[in-house]
This record gives C-alpha cells, sequence and structure tokens, in this order.
C-alpha cells in the first residue's frame, strides 16, 4: 500500500503515548481514531493534548486556529468498531503480550484487509503477535520515544513476517508526520536506542543501591558530565517506573536469566504505587500529575 493511500490513522491507547501520538498524526493532517476502552483514559488524554497544544499556542509555535484543526481531526471513542475504514494502526496499549494478541485479533476483524497493524513496543516483537492475526505480512513495530510529540526519532522494525512494501510504507508514514525513521531489518528486544539506554540504567540503580551516590547526584552526573538532557531516574520517572518494571519482567520471562528481573528498587516503587509523573512521586516529587512536555 503506497503511503497516499493513508488517510486516517487509529491510535489504540490515550495514555501519554497514545495521546500524543494521535496529535502527532493530526498535526500532519491524517485523520485520527483515538480509542480507548476507558473513557476515563480518553478524557484524560484529551485533557493532556488540551494543555501542551496550549503551551505550543502561548510560546507561538503554533496558533489557535491549527490546534482547533488539529483536534477536529480526532475522534475519541470507546468502540473498537469505529476502525473500520482506518489505513495504519498504531497500538500503544500495556506491555503484556496476552493483552496485545486479543486486541490484534481483534483489529484483523475489524479493519480493512490493506491496513498495516503496527505496535508501539519496544519490548514486544511484533512476531509474537503477528500469529494473532490473517495479515503477518503487515504487522510490524512502529517505536515512538516520549515524549511524542517532541521526539523526533521512530524506530521501524522488520519482522521475519513483515513484507518490504509494509516495512517501506511505514518508513514512508513516519516520515509524512515529521518524524525522522530508522529501520531495524532484524527484531531484538528493545531494539537500538533502549538496548543502549538499557545498560546506563543498569549501571545507574547498581550505583543507587549500592550506595555510591544519591539519585539526584547520578541524574546531575549525566546531564552535566554526559551532557544528556535528562538523567535516567528522572527519564523513568517521565516514561513511567511500572514501564520499566513490565520491559524487565519480559525480558526475565524470555531469558529465565535471574539478572534481568527489575531492580529492587524499581519494584519497591511499583509496590508502593509510585510510577513517576503520573502518579505523582516516583523516585522524584512532582505537583501535578500529568507527564510535562
Amino acid at each position: 500500500m503506497p503511503v497516499e493511500n493513508i488517510n486516517k490513522v487509529a491510535v489504540i491507547g490515550a495514555g501519554t503515548m497514545g495521546a500524543q501520538i494521535a496529535m502527532v498524526c493530526a498535526l500532519a493532517e491524517y485523520q485520527v481514531v483515538l480509542q480507548d476502552v476507558s473513557p476515563e483514559s480518553l478524557e484524560k488524554g484529551r485533557g493532556i493534548l488540551e494543555e501542551q497544544m496550549g503551551k505550543r499556542v502561548k510560546k507561538g509555535r503554533l496558533t489557535a486556529e491549527e490546534v482547533e484543526v488539529a483536534f477536529n481531526r480526532i475522534v475519541f471513542t470507546t468502540s473498537l468498531n469505529d476502525l473500520y475504514d482506518t489505513d495504519i494502526v498504531i497500538e500503544a496499549i500495556v506491555e503484556k503480550v496476552d493483552i496485545k494478541r486479543e486486541l490484534f485479533t481483534k483489529l484483523d476483524q475489524i479493519t480493512p484487509a490493506h491496513a498495516i497493524l503496527a505496535t508501539n513496543s519496544s519490548t514486544i516483537v511484533s512476531s509474537k503477535l503477528a500469529d494473532a492475526t490473517n495479515r503477518p505480512d503487515k504487522v510490524c513495530n512502529i517505536h515512538f520515544f516520549n515524549p511524542a510529540l517532541v521526539m523526533e526519532l521512530v524506530e521501524v522494525v522488520r519482522g521475519p513476517h513483515t513484507s518490504e512494501e509494509t516495512a517501506e510504507t511505514a518508513m514512508a508514514f513516519v516520515k509524512s508526520i515529521n518524524k525522522y525513521p530508522v529501520l531495524l531489518n532484524k527484531e531484538i528486544s528493545g531494539f537500538v536506542a533502549n538496548r543502549i539506554l538499557g545498560k546506563l540504567m543498569d549501571e545507574a540503580v547498581y550505583l543507587l543501591e549500592n550506595g555510591i551516590a544519591s539519585h539526584e547526584d547520578i541524574d546531575i552526573v549525566c546531564k552535566k558530565a554526559l551532557n544528556h538532557p535528562i538523567g535516567p531516574f528522572a527519564l523513568m520517572d517521565l516514561t513511567g517506573i511500572d514501564v520499566n518494571y513490565l520491559v524487565r519482567m519480559q525480558r526475565y520471562q524470555e531469558s529465565g536469566d535471574e539478572k534481568d528481573k527489575p531492580a529492587k528498587v524499581v519494584q519497591e516503587k511499583v509496590e508502593k504505587g509510585e510510577l513517576g509523573r503520573k502518579t505523582g512521586k516516583g523516585f522524584y516529587t512532582y505537583e501535578s500529575t500529568p507527564a510535562k512536555v
């Protein structure tokens, strides 16, 4: 399917990532369906976008009219049936294989036969989902980075089942929404950026748990000495400490290696419900719970 034939995009999951991906597509003049099973999540997602777009208007990056037009391109819905005429779907729900597989089976039944079914996951490769559909050749990973409205890079991952046409269309689609795509020709958990970042995260947690330095000072070192825009602990708060936990659990379940389990400090945060910005507290405490962009 040529990218010129893509008119409507569906995003599944109205969390921080899903909502932002939907707005990125709307700003690129696509018609968008943002679906979530929870009306509350849809309303929260809309609120986050309204706040973020309002800031862009104040800074002169967008006009109020451009923002209004973009919002008018987005349909907020709890019904998957509204995806009956979409051309590409980007799934951004919880990082659990069984839930994603169930969703992909439903998407396969509802969406047109030509539609590409993509997952935003950077941990669950699309080969774990493709056989839940009757179109494995049209299944791939299209991985955005948080915050999706700001971050330019998108990783497109071609599984052994993914056709060359699907990979080419996915790459062209990413370019059409004003992002910079890179193509991975082989599947590997974590892809490129998060595998490199994961090593840094592991070392940061090791230093913290062994009393070498505080999480604040480790973040400062990464910013001031390594010129990173944000420290590893602040980044975990931004993306969600539960996401880090689920990613490591997924890796542990695949490898059986105890070293792949979530770090103790991460497990403790998840058990306390201190998941980062979205809960108001993680490694740091926040006055406002929604992630700021």
